[in-house]
């Protein structure tokens, strides 16, 4: 039987049809060539990145409390731009700007194939670009992409626009490309982007455009040198009615809005950036660099009135003279409007340099707060009795702006004058370096010298403070006695510092506010209804800085004038030169029902009626001691007496307790030859140095009784009393025959060996010391007073009249 044929272990493979090995080729071919291009197309994309914009390059714009422009801050190319989102710009300019360039932009991958093709042709038939067929992604990609000196329709520079058009499309959402084109469009001269554009030419925001508006925004950057319609307005007129022509021919607009659209001229501003409150712009700027919009709190519309009042205020000083100017809101202690100098860019007036942060002496104006600080301390009620007089406090010794002195004064007085002695006298009692550390905690960080602390002179002008910290501090007058950071942006963090009472607060608000207006008549009840203010002015010394600080019950407003490099400004002084800018400005602001009423006093306060010169409520059963009555306000019922004084050699003012012959009157000792038929008596002394102002009764009312003659020495007496030699009371006098010259006496005081203050008319013109002669010209004709007033309380007075 013959055996069967072997058969191998693998059997072989049908062979595959030719058409099938084709068909594989070809799709591994096209694999092949897809991750080819796949690959090709990642490294280009590696090779050739975006070209998008990048923080560091942009600008910035600082904006009012409403969104309007301040400033704008160019980027490193100077174009300037505001940022703004595609749902804050009018649908009306979005509808004009996708249907008049771009139609199918939500739909397309970047290009739009049927426009390419048709430019193609009208290209081979014309032998040149007639459109381009761009994409709005195309010209976004044509401005991010831009070179120089390259024609934006050759065909180089349309391939190129292609290619990123498509990378757009790949790494970017479709509202981020509309973004950027709404931010980078070409506008004319240094203008990008809708929002800018709109500020420039029309002067307001891309949200209320108009139907005419939107279109000619939407046509400007197809050729924004050649349309700006601030040069151009007909040329631009004539493509606006091309957008025009297109929404009515689409049906987007109605005819009838097209119509009224036509009718619409084109007018355009003066192309130029927007400058208001431009230091403070530039300080916001220079705080946050990276931000593109900055939010601010400034009232646009008084900013804008508040500048131009400044510039024609102040355009009549003297060379280099600049100004100040800060508006607070007191609720939210947000600055409404922010003048740093008086033109900025004023190179005579260093224009560029900001007066609102500066340091500078702050002349009289921490005195309202130290005024305050002592109604908390309980240390004076409204009424305090001071002696405005020459006093040395050690080596101290000040004077007064106008250099005469006053006598006795009450603290209301003293403040609403601005006196210094008595300033200085209640500083040295609440201590310079606690008063100094108040402030500090309240936002007034003072600026010393190197090596310097806190010293009597601080109260007048010795230190350095800043105008907005002058101003969050004096809004705590109408803050219940709560001190403010001035906030410059909406966003920024609040900081408030207790600073005074409510009811300490409130007196020093009351004292300020009764201050009349410089020219016009005190009285309680406005009849132009405007706002009660409490103000205070400052100087410092040497003029250099004039001071005006007022506060009403809904803003807070501060002045400075002087010079940027501190050199004087003689003449120029705070009542002079601020206050009537203060009042300017404080009647210019917005006003509300209440503004100029009365305010009841909040717990704690009250007022009652005091004596001089104890500075206690009158005692019913010693009506003697009350020899001058006035109401005070006090503070916790705290009603503290009047100071004694500091100089041991003075006698003490206040109660006076001595025992008295009840049949003669005089005064008795402890120890008397004879029997007396005693009886306790008490008198209420003045301070010494309030001695030459007081009239002969309120004298006689404050001396002791003389002294029985059988009685020791009990040290009451004292008292020096001084003689002025040199020239006789009553006397006459006049220069020689044919002397041109001014009369000229040589005086001394004789009856102490104490240092002697001169003062002419309760003006301060010199000192002597003891005997020690003193010399001055009395050339002024007229009567004149001449009080010789020595350190120890003693005092004499002559009276002469200089004839012409």
């Amino acid at each position: 039987m013959p055996s069967a044929p072997s058969v191998s272990a693998a059997a072989t493979p049908a062979p595959v049809p030719p058409r099938r090995q084709r068909l594989r080729r070809r799709v591994l071919q096209a694999l092949l060539l897809a991750l080819s291009l796949a690959t090709a197309t990642m490294l280009l994309d590696l090779a050739f990145p975006l070209p998008l914009p990048q923080p560091r390059d942009a600008g910035a714009v600082v904006v009012a409390a409403d969104g309007t422009p301040l400033r704008a801050f160019a980027d490193r190319d100077g174009v300037w731009r505001y940022p703004v989102e595609a749902s804050k710009v009018s649908p009306l300019y979005l509808q004009a700007l996708l249907n008049y360039e771009d139609r199918w932009f939500w739909k397309h991958p970047g290009i739009n194939p049927l426009a390419m093709l048709r430019a193609a042709g009208q290209w081979l038939r014309s032998g040149r670009v007639v459109s381009g067929g761009s994409t709005l992604t195309m010209q976004v990609a044509r401005i991010l992409d831009a070179r120089p000196g390259e024609g934006r329709r050759s065909l180089g520079a349309k391939l190129r626009q292609v290619l990123r058009a498509l990378q757009l499309e790949a790494h970017l959402s479709k509202r981020e490309i509309l973004a950027l084109y709404l931010d980078r469009a070409p506008f004319g001269g240094t203008v990008e982007g809708v929002e800018a554009a709109s500020w420039a030419y029309l002067g307001k925001p891309s949200a209320r455009l108009s139907h005419a508006e939107a279109a000619l925004l939407t046509v400007l950057p197809q050729s924004p040198s050649r349309l700006r319609p601030d040069r151009e307005p007909e040329r631009a007129r004539i493509a606006r009615d091309k957008v025009l022509a297109r929404m009515a021919a689409l049906r987007v607009w109605t005819p009838a809005q097209v119509a009224d659209a036509r009718v619409e001229p084109v007018v355009a501003r003066s192309l130029q950036p927007p400058r208001y409150a431009p230091l403070l712009a530039q300080r916001l700027r220079s705080e946050d660099p990276k931000a593109g919009r900055i939010v601010s709190t400034i009232d646009l519309e008084l900013q804008r009135t508040l500048e131009d009042r400044v510039s024609a205020y102040f355009s009549t000083l003297p060379e280099r003279t600049s100004a100040a100017l800060l508006v607070v809101d007191n609720a939210t202690v947000e600055a409404r409007a922010y003048v740093g100098s008086v033109t900025f860019g004023d190179a005579a007036r260093l224009g560029h340099v900001d007066m609102v942060q500066a340091w500078r002496s702050p002349g009289s104006t921490l005195k309202p707060f130290l005024y305050g600080l002592a109604l908390d301390d309980g240390l004076i009620h409204s009424e305090s009795l001071f002696v405005d007089a020459p006093q040395a406090f050690g080596g101290y010794r000040p004077g007064n702006f106008d250099a005469a002195f006053n006598g006795p004064v009450g603290a209301a007085t003293a403040l609403r004058l601005s006196l210094n002695v008595p300033a200085v006298d209640l500083l040295e009692r609440v201590g310079p370096s606690r008063f100094s550390a108040r402030l500090a905690h309240a936002g007034i960080d003072l600026h010393w010298p190197r090596g310097a602390t806190p010293n009597l002179a601080m109260i007048l002008g010795g230190t350095g403070a800043r105008l907005e910290d002058l101003v969050g501090a004096y809004a705590a007058f109408n803050r219940n006695g709560v001190a403010g950071r001035v906030r410059y942006r909406a966003d920024e963090a609040r900081l408030d510092r207790r600073l005074l009472s409510p009811g300490a607060a409130w007196i020093v608000r009351e004292i300020l506010e009764a201050n009349p207006r410089p020219g016009s008549v005190e009285q309680t009840f406005d009849p132009q209804g405007r706002p009660r203010v409490a103000w205070k002015t400052g100087t410092s010394y040497g003029f250099r800085d004039a001071w005006a600080l007022g506060s009403t019950r809904r803003y807070t407003v501060g002045v400075w004038v002087g010079r940027p490099d501190g050199t004087p400004l003689p003449g120029q002084y705070g009542a002079v030169t601020a206050l009537p800018l203060l009042f300017e400005v404080v009647d210019s602001l917005p006003r509300q029902r209440g503004d100029a009423a009365l305010r009841p006093p909040p717990r704690g306060v009250e007022q009652i009626e005091v004596c001089w010169p104890l500075g206690l409520p009158p005692d019913p059963q010693a009506p003697a001691l009350c020899q001058r009555r006035m109401q005070a306000w006090t503070l916790d019922g705290s009603v503290p007496p009047t100071f004694a004084e500091r100089d041991a050699r003075l006698w003490s003012a206040g109660m006076e307790r001595f025992d008295a012959d009840a049949d003669s009157g005089q005064r008795l000792s402890a120890e008397c030859s004879r029997p007396h038929r005693r009886e306790p008596r008490e008198i209420a002394r003045w301070p010494a140095l309030a001695s030459p102002w007081l009239p002969v009764e309120t004298r006689r009312a404050s001396q002791l009784p003389a002294l029985a003659p059988d009685c020791s020495d009990d040290g009451r007496d004292a008292v020096e009393e001084l003689r002025v030699e040199g020239i006789d009371d009553q006397a006459t006098l006049a220069r020689a025959p044919g002397s041109q010259a001014p009369l000229r006496l040589s005086v001394r005081a004789l009856g102490s060996d104490a240092r002697v203050r001169w003062l002419l008319d309760g003006r301060l013109i010199g000192e002597s010391q003891g005997r020690g002669r003193f010399e001055h010209d009395f050339g002024e004709p007229g009567e004149h007073v001449l009080t010789a007033l020595a350190d120890t309380g003693a005092w004499s007075r002559v009276r002469f009249k200089v004839l012409r």
